[in-house]
């Protein structure tokens, strides 16, 4: 299936229509959208990459760009803008740079251009741009189901064990952690004091998973300042719904 590529700039130049003429010759779907609020709300449905182009000397609106940044952090986008150094530097601070996957200083080079944005869409094809979560329970049923309602929006690992989760953690890396609180052998809790002692995972946001919902249960959770808890009783569009609000605050730090 095609990916949808919106072109956005102030006007459709003629550098503009030959940058999406390359980018159609090379069978991606691209379209112009002018930079306007509206505009791109109204043709927003079903994009899947933006191409932000900015002619000589010129800087989007910041209310555009809020619009923009909003709805791509929403959406778990990325975005290619083009542009001189000092428009590019503009983006750079407005936009959170995860957002940013390549830049690109004009004068550009067509071919290694249109080659880029066909690897960004291979990238999306494999599920690069998608979050890694780590999922730790010594339920395989639990584990099964957790993974059946966050695959297609996740990159999902799962390890039954604390030890497994460590193990794991030492040759890749993870978005987030979510960790069940009540394990045997390495209790929950001592995996996140384990985490937090290690420089190389101290800094990965772990959500607890717990089956105790009653107040001293939750406060003793609550107590070793994880990132967060959900009780093991939430549905699946609850659960993509916290999810989905965690990455969003993240990014907007």
């Amino acid at each position: 299936m095609k990916k949808h590529i919106m072109f956005i700039g102030e006007r459709e130049t003629f550098l503009a229509r030959v940058l999406i003429g390359k980018l159609e010759d090379a069978d991606m779907d691209c379209y112009f959208v002018p930079l306007d609020v509206d505009e791109i709300d109204m043709h927003w449905m079903n994009t899947d990459l933006i191409i932000l182009y900015m002619d000589e000397g010129e800087r989007p609106k910041e209310d555009v760009m809020h619009f923009l940044v909003d709805r791509m952090v929403e959406e778990g986008m990325v975005m290619l803008p083009i542009g001189e150094k000092s428009s590019i530097q503009y983006i750079q601070k407005m936009v959170p740079a995860e957002i940013i996957h390549q830049v690109f200083i004009r004068p550009l080079d067509n071919t290694a251009f249109v080659k880029a944005v066909s690897e960004v869409l291979r990238k999306m094809d494999e599920g690069e741009f998608r979050k890694q979560l780590l999922v730790v329970d010594d339920d395989p049923n639990y584990l099964g189901l957790v993974r059946e309602w966050l695959k297609e929006d996740y990159k999902v690992a799962m390890v039954n064990s604390g030890l497994q989760a460590i193990k794991w953690l030492g040759k890749n890396k993870a978005d987030l952690i979510l960790l069940d609180h009540e394990m045997p052998v390495t209790s929950g809790p001592k995996v996140l004091e384990m985490l937090r002692s290690d420089p190389e995972t101290r800094n990965i946001p772990v959500i607890f998973l717990t089956g105790k919902g009653d107040k001293d249960s939750v406060m003793q959770v609550v107590a070793l300042k994880p990132e967060g808890y959900f009780l093991k009783t939430i549905q699946r569009q609850e659960l993509l719904a916290k999810l989905d609000e965690f990455f969003m605050l993240q990014t907007a730090k």
